[in-house]
């Protein structure tokens, strides 16, 4: 692959095939651990470093698994990896794991992860599938932290609350507070505030794009003089 084939692959998994803001896929977790900036970062991460073990796996073995088995294989491979992340957290991020509960075994049911297996890293060499694995995993995350943020910020008036849970106990003093009186907005924390975030967040992508686009069908073209013709 060329240099310009990477750039779109990063471009496509941080921004342009975001899964979580164009595919849409992953959404369950998104939502629902997403009530604050550290929950999102810690699940985000879980979820990248999965997507980034099993994409280069994938890749690696493609040639020798057979066509008909291959999404139970890919299926194992991820439940594998997804152990595995879920035994890290649970013995070097106790807090964190016991916050986030559930989602962490659901990862393996993140239709993000059997779907990259599926259309690039069973077709792709190693590098291309393990970065494609690392910038939709870090797209992923993006998109959990930059919502938990602002879930946090309006629900709670903090910012980086419990960030102890993944930073050890010297991370205790990082937590902001908007106002010492500050009410909060429940709503922004209840399965409601998620959705609405959510759709904010989308509809602020669209929004970019489509003046991105306009930009550029606005830009004169450039004029080359050995193009134009000797005057008759």
């Amino acid at each position: 692959m060329t240099d310009a084939n990477y750039r779109q692959i990063i471009a496509d998994g941080l921004w342009n095939n975001n899964q979580a803001l164009v595919a849409l896929l992953g959404l369950c977790p998104l939502l629902a651990t997403s009530n604050t900036a550290i929950n999102g970062l810690g699940l985000g991460l879980a979820t990248t470093v999965v997507l980034l073990a099993s994409n280069t796996t994938v890749s690696a073995i493609r040639h020798w698994v057979p066509p008909e088995i291959r999404l139970p294989v890919f299926v194992l491979l991820i439940a594998s990896f997804v152990t595995a992340v879920q035994l890290s957290l649970d013995a070097w991020f106790h807090g964190l794991y016991q916050v986030l509960g559930i989602f962490i075994p659901l990862i393996v049911t993140n239709c993000t992860i059997i779907g990259r297996a599926e259309a690039f890293a069973s077709r792709n060499p190693v590098l291309p599938s393990a970065l494609d694995g690392l910038f939709i995993g870090l797209g992923f995350t993006s998109v959990l932290f930059t919502l938990g943020l602002l879930r946090e910020l309006v629900g709670q008036g903090t910012l980086f609350a419990d960030a102890h849970l993944m930073f050890g106990e010297a991370a205790r003093g990082l937590t902001l507070h908007l106002t010492d009186d500050y009410p909060g907005l429940l709503l922004a924390i209840l399965p409601p505030g998620a959705f609405i975030g959510l759709g904010l967040l989308i509809a602020l992508k669209n929004l970019i794009d489509k003046r991105r686009a306009a930009r550029v069908a606005a830009r004169p073209l450039a004029f080359d003089s050995r193009d134009a013709s000797p005057a008759s």
